[in-house]
Order: C-alpha cells, then structure tokens, then sequence
C-alpha cells in the first residue's frame, strides 16, 4: 500500500465498541515486536521514545530527533505507524505545520497532539489556541493529500486541572471544540472509571482513546463501553526499564539472576533487526 491508502486503512481501524489496541513503541526493536505479536498499527510513546535519547519526556526531545525516530519505525514495520509528537514541537501553528510535513514525509499516517503545556505557569494550552494548532496539522495533511488521522490529547485529567466537579464539562468542550478544528480522535489519559468513559463517549462526536494499563477495565470492558482506541503509553517502556534496575541491584546485591528468566535471548533479537528483504 502506499501512504494515502495506509492511512485510509489506519482510519477504518477505529471502531467505536470494537477497539484498535494499541502497544506502544519506542524503538526500532520494540516496534518489531509489538508488529510480530499481530498488532494492526505501531504507535510510538513519546516518553519513551525521549527516554531513550538520554532526556525527559515533555518537548524536551526536539521535532529532528524525534522525527528521524519515527521515519526509522516506520521502515522498519509494515503496518500503519502513528506517531507521538507531543505538542507539536513547535511555539505556534506555523511550526506544528512544519512538523507535520516532517510526520508525513517520515511515512507515518497518524498523530498525537496533547495540549499540555510544558515549561509553563498554565499546564494546558488555551483551548482556541490548541484549536489553531490542530486546525494547522489537519490543513498540512490535506493539502499533501494524506488523510492523516489526527487524535488531539486532552490533559484535563492527566495533570488534574480546575475543579474536579467541573472537569467533564471542560473534557468536552476541549473535545469538542478540537474536532470542529479538524481532530480524527480524542485521547484522554488518566480516565479508566467506566462511568466517566461512558460519560466521554457520549459526549464527544468522535472515537475516543483510552490509556489503560495495570487497575483499568479490560479492553473487552472497554470495548462494551464505547471505546474505540486503547493505548498503554509508556508502560511497556518502564517496565523495560524496571527489569534494568530489579537485575542491576540483583547482581549487586546477592549475586544472583533471577530477574532475567524468560527474557529473549540473544538469537531472537539479533534475528527480529535483521534488514528486511
């Protein structure tokens, strides 16, 4: 398939009750294996991703690194790759344009843009702001042709801002006013309560991306609730990193190995980054 026909069949794995499920990626050698274990799509973490190059998550890691990251999972994979581009990269609409073009131009068909704020005293961006900056992605994408599939991020709950009894009602004024802008999808991390995932489904008019991991529904409960794309972020990353630091002080401290059993062996990772023919 070519790109514009990718991102046609990206776009046709969102279904709402009938979820796209996705293990997120950081690499190269993650995103082989999350393709080999039958995933449909590759998205990558952002966090991830950042932690890999040696800095913090949050705009830290710059539009060319993260990027040729993405340029480099998407050669590698034959599956549709949706990519974790953070803010944007960018101070103003004109530069989330430009890292747009650079999304496409790497192959990728799909994106995240959050509204969170960082290196700011406001954690989120103002709402019409944020609107501009999808508005100038969805605009790129169209005029190169690519229907990219746009899931515009709201961090109401993710960073917990304002009034928890207003928070909903701020969830879906975001949403809304996000997919009038032109956003595909709306992704709220830090909801896994059923109640407020019903409440989410119903109110936004598009397919809403849940982040689950350890404590949330199942995605066959997910699935009965609406939802129509299931993320786990960064987890699989930090669970990498946990078996790290649980073997290093292992070794350390008694001299023994136990935390590496059933890990992949050497053969099996050196064979999956074999170039493809």
């Amino acid at each position: 398939m070519n790109q514009i026909e990718t991102a046609q069949h990206f776009r046709s794995l969102h279904h709402n009750g009938r979820p796209l499920l996705l293990p997120n990626a950081w690499d190269v050698a993650s995103a082989r294996l999350v393709a080999e274990a039958g995933a449909t799509a590759v998205a990558t973490t952002s966090a991830g991703v950042s932690w890999s190059h040696g800095v913090p998550d949050g705009e830290q890691l710059g539009r060319d690194r993260a990027l040729d990251l993405v340029a480099r999972v998407v050669h590698a994979v034959d599956v549709p790759v949706t990519a974790d581009v953070e803010g944007g990269y960018a101070e103003d609409p004109a530069g989330v344009a430009e890292t747009i073009r650079g999304v496409l131009a790497a192959g990728a068909v799909g994106v995240n843009l959050e509204d969170a704020q960082h290196g700011s005293s406001l954690p989120l961006r103002a709402v019409g702001a944020q609107a501009e900056r999808i508005a100038a992605a969805r605009a790129t994408a169209d005029s190169e042709g690519v229907p990219l599939f746009v899931n515009a991020r709201v961090d109401t709950y993710l960073v917990g801002v304002g009034d928890p009894a207003l928070r909903l009602e701020e969830t879906l004024a975001r949403a809304g006013a996000y997919v009038a802008a032109g956003a595909d999808g709306v992704f709220v991390p830090g909801v896994t309560d059923p109640e407020l995932v019903s409440a989410l489904v119903a109110g936004i008019d598009a397919p809403v991306n849940v982040l689950a991991g350890p404590g949330a529904p199942t995605t066959a409960e997910l699935a009965r609730l609406g939802v129509a794309r299931i993320s786990l972020g960064s987890s699989i990353a930090e669970a990498a990193y946990a078996v790290v630091r649980r073997s290093a002080k292992e070794l350390l401290a008694t001299g023994s190995y136990t935390a590496l059993a059933g890990t992949l062996g050497y053969a099996d990772v050196n064979t999956l980054l074999r170039p493809r023919s």
